[in-house]
């Protein structure tokens, strides 16, 4: 092309990709030229291979992808990090887990090139794809898992956020308070449980958020009936939970309930109204993310893990790695953020 335009090779180069001052004349017969050529650019490949990197990020989500842009929380923290990616600059590709089967990801894995890979969006705490990356010599980010020392961590205190967002409620006045939980393992079914099934989880998130809770409210005897799982985190299972904690006599009933992630909290709030309760003067609800819900009137309760700052921080810890650096651990910060839908119990 160079030759063809009259100019010389890194003449060619500047004018057509624009980042040179070059003659107007001179761009002009160069794309011309590169035209007729049918020259369409460098080949990204063999630029990346000459730089050292491919320039793709792989963001590891646990599940069905359909389940992460279905979360709120999930997509803003995608979109965090996907504004500090654009600055490195840097592609994100997205890959998903499956919870029953991890090790199905590695095949994907291995014929990929990645200059890195995030872990995000809560998954469990020993992950087969870890040691492959690490054979490779990828750097690994994680949000608080996998729990391995060669994966970097902006973790969460789930368990000290729990036990906020729990007291909160016990100093309102509640006693009759139930815990709904965000899955403790992949093939766990959604339904009432009692603290054994704590017991042998493999997502350390939701663990850790139930000992929050429990640290505060000790059911003793009455945990069967005040402790409830869901198999995903998403509005419906959490309505049908909350079904399950709720439709009783009102002197068993619960006067309000923390739920592990908003979502879950919206499902609380949906089977309330389905039986005739009203949020907050009859129960009071908290959830845990600080998502943004257009679609609920009132202002949800909730530990705001601010989720798109967290994304950029990721980024940030991201960045870092790919120059060769190997950051500290970090401790993500949350927020308490106090909203319409809870009040002391009803009297």
């Amino acid at each position: 092309m160079a030759q063809a335009a009259g100019v010389s090779t890194s003449t060619a180069s500047l004018a057509f990709s624009g980042k040179g001052p070059v003659a107007a004349e001179t761009v002009a017969r160069v794309l011309a030229a590169a035209a007729e050529l049918g020259y369409t650019g460098p080949d990204p490949l063999a630029s990346s291979l000459r730089h050292g990197r491919s320039g793709v990020v792989g963001v590891i989500v646990e599940g069905r992808l359909l389940h992460a842009f279905r979360d709120p929380f999930a997509v803003s923290v995608l979109d965090g990090l996907s504004q500090v990616l654009d600055e490195i600059p840097a592609g994100m590709l997205l890959i998903a887990q499956h919870a029953g089967a991890p090790e199905k990801a590695i095949p994907q894995l291995s014929a990929t090139a990645l200059d890195a890979v995030v872990f995000s969006l809560c998954g469990p705490d020993d992950n087969p794809a870890v040691e492959h990356l690490a054979a490779r010599g990828i750097p690994m980010l994680g949000d608080g898992s996998p729990a391995h020392p060669q994966v970097v961590q902006l973790a969460l205190d789930n368990r000290g956020a729990s036990t906020a967002v729990s007291r909160h409620v016990h100093e309102l006045g509640h006693r009759r308070v139930a815990h709904l939980m965000m899955p403790l393992r992949p093939d766990n079914p959604t339904g009432l449980v009692d603290r054994s099934a704590l017991d042998g989880a493999t997502f350390a998130d939701s663990r850790d958020r139930a000992l929050g809770f429990l640290d505060v409210h000790d059911l003793g005897e009455e945990a069967h009936g005040r402790l409830a799982v869901t198999s995903l985190p998403d509005v419906e299972q959490g309505a049908i939970a909350a079904r399950l904690l709720l439709d009783r006599p009102s002197a068993e009933r619960p006067t309000a309930v923390v739920a592990q992630s908003d979502l879950l909290a919206m499902g609380v709030v949906r089977a309330a109204g389905e039986l005739g309760l009203r949020v907050p003067e009859d129960l009071s609800v908290t959830g845990f993310d600080g998502v943004e819900l257009p679609w609920f009137a009132g202002t949800l309760t909730t530990v705001d893990q601010h989720g798109e700052h967290k994304g950029r921080r990721l980024g940030e810890l991201l960045r870092r790695l790919l120059d060769g650096e190997r950051p500290e651990d970090e401790v993500a910060p949350v927020t308490l953020r106090l909203g319409t839908t809870t009040m002391p119990p009803p009297a």
